[in-house]
């Protein structure tokens, strides 16, 4: 952090001394000319391109951040995230306080160096954020061909208090929802009527006014046929149900339908509306432009929400295609069981399923906020157990892939970890999958690990690189992350020297000087 702090202060000090123009050239021959493709969607083509010889494919994150105070930011997440009708007596640790906003954990840019945050302002700046957005797509479409994805973060599309409540709301959901329905079985078989809940409730010594819990239980049951199963629970965000019932649940201790946060209003619900609209119209965009979106993964207090919104996606838009995927943080202990029921939901609505595994981006800032808060740590407890989860997810993928008809899952590996890679590279070959299908994908960002990335690329492998573009000044906070990130990479940074060097001398030994990547890789490299 203090390496981060002190980069940040050496880039704002070199465009005083230095002055914009020279400032600019300096940082395009060195660290932005590494990190970022270009300043805008034309400049970017050429390395495109360039990396399309070899392989290498993209997505694309238009990378440009606000530059603010810990001060300021902290102020607007506290602005942002407390309704104005919440009450003032709501407990401070805990469980329940997972789902709150903590001043003290208000900058969400605290020891983060490798995933961007965006700051709510307004609804207008939501709006700026969703035309870039857009743009994005428009880049994607017109640069790669359509063979690349755009970068998308939902906290940039509306307010953050409304993705903590609708967390919360889930979460609360599912648990209610296993408290009737067991957890015996895989949660893909689980059921229960309304019978079942009424002899559940009798056993634990509770009343039930039946008026009440009938008009729940209808509404739960979207396909009416009884009984309410995890179809019925995954469809609860479904365009046909009012948003005030979203926030409505049976308490257990009163035996009353009662709001489980704060009512939202009128303003707060028109906000919800405007963000599930931002949303939507950018899936509609990418499917229009023939291209994919990548929802990104965030804090934990916000993926339920992240994660139930983009399974809305899915389920709307990749009907003949994976046009929306989600991404899932293989150092969550719960990182297993969430991708399983994504599957199973999306095998039996039959839309396509997309997903990016990444490791997460967010474990310190996640580890000292449970423990301040006094609630479970939800990540895995060492290095070596988010690598066996990560593992353990893709044999399943692997295995779910030759089970289901052929194409309706397709998956990013983004790993840095050369482990991890030569892992998936095995079980492709163990499970009969083949480079050429298209269903398995490599990712690593833009000047990092290319000695993983290209080899993939010209060997027959799908490879994409995360490319960020944007203005020079408007990057800098990226380009800050990236030196705070790559300041624990010399290893591999000396490997890649290494490699850089037996390339060199085998070119002069066999007179290779020009190399034609275009002569080494597979045609069906190129889709």
């Amino acid at each position: 952090m203090v390496l981060l702090q002190c980069f940040s202060i050496l880039l704002k000090w070199s465009q005083k001394v230095f002055g914009k123009t020279l400032f600019r050239s300096l940082m395009k021959a060195t660290f932005y000319g590494h990190f970022v493709a270009g300043e805008n969607q034309e400049m970017i083509k050429p390395l495109i391109t360039q990396n399309r010889q070899f392989g290498v494919k993209a997505i694309l994150d238009y990378s440009v951040e606000k530059d603010m105070s810990s001060d300021d930011a902290k102020k607007a997440e506290m602005l942002s995230c407390v309704s104005e009708d919440q009450p003032k007596d709501l407990p401070e640790t805990g469980e329940v306080s997972k789902f709150r906003a903590h001043e003290e954990f208000g900058d969400r840019r605290e020891k983060v160096t490798s995933a961007r945050t965006y700051i709510y302002e307004d609804e207008a700046h939501c709006d700026e954020n969703c035309k870039i957005f857009l743009e994005a797509i428009d880049a994607v479409s017109a640069s790669t061909n359509s063979s690349g994805l755009a970068a998308i973060k939902l906290t940039a599309l509306g307010r953050p208090q409304l993705l903590l409540q609708l967390s919360e709301v889930l979460v609360t959901i599912r648990n209610f929802f296993e408290l009737f329905a067991g957890k015996d079985c895989g949660v893909e078989f689980r059921k229960f009527k309304q019978e079942d809940m009424a002899k559940t409730l009798d056993s634990m010594g509770i009343s039930l006014n039946r008026a009440e819990w009938k008009e729940w239980f209808r509404v739960l049951d979207t396909d009416n046929d009884g009984e309410i199963d995890l179809l019925d629970w995954d469809n609860l965000l479904a365009v046909n149900t009012s948003l005030s019932k979203l926030f409505i649940i049976p308490n257990l201790k009163t035996c009353r339908l009662e709001a489980l946060t704060s009512a939202l209003t009128d303003t707060e619900e028109e906000q919800m509306k405007n963000m599930l609209k931002r949303i939507n119209s950018i899936a509609q965009y990418a499917k229009e432009k023939d291209s994919r979106i990548m929802i990104d993964a965030e804090q934990t207090y916000f993926q339920p929400a992240i994660c139930r919104l983009t399974m809305e996606l899915m389920r709307k838009f990749n009907t003949e295609k994976a046009v929306v995927f989600n991404t899932y943080q293989c150092y969550l202990k719960q990182a297993f069981k969430n991708i399983a029921l994504d599957m199973a939901v999306a095998q039996r609505e039959d839309f396509y399923f997309g997903a990016k595994l990444v490791r997460g981006a967010y474990m310190e800032q996640e580890r000292e906020r449970a423990s301040a808060l006094g609630y479970e740590d939800p990540i895995n407890e060492t290095y070596e157990k988010t690598t066996e989860m990560y593992h353990s997810i893709l044999e399943e993928i692997m295995k779910q892939i030759n089970i289901r008809e052929r194409g309706k899952i397709a998956i990013m590996v983004a790993t840095h970890n050369e482990d991890t890679v030569r892992y998936t590279v095995e079980l492709m070959k163990r499970y009969g999958i083949s480079p050429k299908d298209r269903l398995i994908c490599f990712g690593q960002l833009l000047g990092m690990c290319d000695h993983i990335s290209f080899p993939l690329g010209q060997a027959g492998y799908s490879v994409y690189k995360y490319v960020p573009y944007g203005p020079v000044e408007d990057v800098l906070p990226y380009l800050s992350r990236r030196a705070s990130e790559n300041s624990g990479m010399l290893k591999k940074v000396q490997k890649e020297k290494k490699l850089l060097g037996s390339e060199i001398k085998r070119r002069i030994k066999c007179g290779e000087m020009l190399y034609k990547p275009q002569d080494h890789i597979p045609s069906s490299v190129m889709i």
